[in-house]
């Protein structure tokens, strides 16, 4: 089946904020918020922001000539701004926020400004509780690196391309479709892809009944003659609303898309998609993670119903260097010369923050690894999803060898009497587990954990979650490296 895109129109996207100046972002170190900064940013509006805290996508940000400052302060935000723009995990007592609506300026959400920007293009919107992020990035990447050419905004940063957002002349877009605070309605998808609807944000939705509502409901935005794409065996598929269907596996069969003939090498994959109507064959994908290849298969059937060539669908793919913090090889797999033993430990990092999600990472790095220990050091996020998906968390991780938690990182939360990582420890069935902060965790690892590595079969070391464990990242690198 094949979808038309909108043709070239130069600059589609930016069409129309010619009538900004300033814009001003509530929150501009969140990574969907970075990426409409960036849009801003490239097309020529002066951007400036607050967030909580530095992270190193802020960095990147004020490298890019982006002002972030960091103190809650009405003092230090600018005045004459046409636009702001806040992401709906500030809170509405925020101060900057408060004095910006108080005083009559034009406030609005990162998605209604998606809902703007997309308007009058051609749409590639990818939701889901789980994958999207990976899908989104991968269905951009074949655009851009085919030359078919798309507008991204993404949930992640492309290792490909360094960013999470970039244009081209040609009036499509791809976007990472949230469901939090069910921004992903604001859409107006020419192809939508589902790729699960397990319940999540309940603290919004309420019951898992009225997230996959919302689910439905945005299928029901896809446009005329449009397509949805959904990952085979998904609840309530009969009522996903769409003039075209297909489904999408990782290997049944019985769906409309699949990989087949799935091959295992050094951490990569080679595989074959079975499409309705042909077969791409020895695809190669080096990105660790069975889940990936599923992923995968997503991707090349938005390309394919684009109508962009097998041979360039195929080289795109092989291009494909993954998403940061996504199955992200932080030290990869590797032999020491000469003795052919894996030495040095095979260290990943993972944005997983749901029980469905830790499960894709753990099983595929255990498949990858079969002989290899496998640690995870899991950060858990928010208290309410702690509280509501704890025995999910605590069944998930007794898959892994041994498991390290830290402290819950709270994000827009205030603590929840009685929720805290223990919640999930006192649930696991395994010994080998324990709760840690930072500082213990980081002396562990260099004082135990770097000592004890089994240097005849290997380990995997996991970090996970999608609070501020990525900071432990080089800090953990640095004691590995030179094992």
């Amino acid at each position: 089946m094949n979808v038309q895109a909108n043709t070239v129109l130069l600059n589609a996207p930016f069409r129309g904020i010619e009538k900004l100046s300033e814009v001003y972002f509530i929150g501009i170190g969140g990574i969907g918020m970075s990426a409409i900064a960036r849009f801003f940013h490239a097309g020529g509006v002066k951007v400036s922001g607050y967030d909580k805290t530095p992270t190193v996508l802020t960095k990147e940000l004020e490298a890019n000539g982006i002002e972030v400052h960091y103190d809650e302060n009405v003092d230090l935000i600018p005045k004459k701004v046409d636009l702001v723009v806040c992401t709906p995990a500030i809170p509405e007592e925020q101060k900057e926020l408060v004095y910006y609506r108080t005083n009559g300026y034009k406030v609005v959400k990162r998605s209604d400004v998606l809902q703007i920007i997309s308007k009058s293009s051609f749409n590639i919107c990818i939701a889901g509780t789980h994958g999207k992020t990976t899908i989104t990035t991968m269905v951009a990447h074949l655009l851009r690196d085919s030359g078919f050419g798309c507008n991204a905004f993404l949930g992640g940063i492309a290792v490909n391309y360094g960013t999470n957002f970039w244009s081209s002349e040609r009036n499509v877009c791809v976007i990472e479709a949230d469901e939090y605070d069910r921004s992903f309605l604001k859409l107006s998808p020419d192809v939508a892809i589902i790729t699960a609807m397990d319940a999540d944000h309940l603290d919004i939705y309420g019951t898992a009944e009225a997230m996959e509502q919302a689910f439905i409901d945005f299928s029901k935005r896809v446009k005329a003659g449009g397509v949805v794409i959904g990952k085979f065996g998904l609840e309530r598929t009969k009522e996903l609303k769409a003039q075209n269907y297909l489904s999408y596996s990782l290997q049944n069969e019985s769906a409309d898309i699949y990989a087949a003939n799935i091959r295992m090498m050094n951490g990569s994959y080679e595989f074959d998609v079975m499409l309705k109507d042909k077969r791409l064959k020895n695809v190669k994908l080096n990105m660790g993670g069975m889940h990936n290849v599923e992923n995968a298969v997503a991707a090349i059937a938005v390309a394919s119903s684009l109508g962009i060539e097998n041979e360039k669908i195929k080289a795109a793919v092989e291009n494909f260097r993954g998403v940061k913090r996504r199955f992200e090889y932080i030290l990869p797999p590797s032999v020491r010369s000469g003795q052919g033993k894996w030495v040095r430990p095979v260290f990943v990092d993972d944005y997983a923050h749901h029980p469905e999600e830790l499960r894709a990472l753990i099983n595929g790095a255990k498949t990858l690894f079969r002989q290899k220990k496998c640690t995870v050091i899991f950060q858990p996020h928010l208290y309410s999803r702690t509280r509501d998906l704890a025995d999910g968390f605590a069944e998930v991780l007794d898959l892994a060898d041994e498991v390290i938690l830290l402290p819950i990182y709270p994000a827009r939360e205030l603590p929840i009497e009685g929720v805290s990582s223990e919640m999930i420890l006192d649930r696991m069935g395994k010994d080998s587990k324990r709760v840690m902060t930072k500082e213990e965790l980081l002396n562990w690892v260099k004082n135990d954990y770097a000592k004890t590595v089994n240097k005849e079969f290997g380990e995997i070391l996991i970090t996970a979650g999608a609070g501020d464990i990525d900071m432990l990242i080089e800090p953990i690198k640095n004691e590995l490296k030179d094992i």
